[in-house]
């Protein structure tokens, strides 16, 4: 298990892989939040949840905080994070140049 010395919490080798996310769907109520992490991929009909993260409003405020703070420091060393505008899922990638 690899183990994080700063924290004094261990991760199992699946777990340090990680899961690609490029969506995510937030959800709440009055007691929690529910962030679910989604992979799509071009062509894909139905993507499924990859994670699913429940969580009381207390820990998402600190999750909005720590989120702020690491983009912040991620901009100042490698530059501005530009968001582009989504392209839908479902439509095929385009071709550029050639005859048909």
């Amino acid at each position: 298990m690899e183990e994080n010395k700063n924290k004094g919490i261990s991760i199992t080798p699946e777990v340090a892989r990680g899961v690609y996310s490029n969506l995510v769907f937030i959800n709440h109520s009055n007691s929690e939040f529910v962030l679910d992490f989604i992979q799509v991929m071009p062509g894909m009909l139905q993507p499924n949840v990859n994670s699913r993260i429940i969580m009381a409003p207390e820990h998402a405020k600190r999750l909005l905080k720590a989120l702020e703070d690491n983009v912040s420091k991620y901009e100042n060393t490698f530059g501005e994070i530009n968001i582009r505008e989504p392209q839908p899922a479902n439509v095929p990638p385009m071709a550029f140049g050639g005859e048909a």
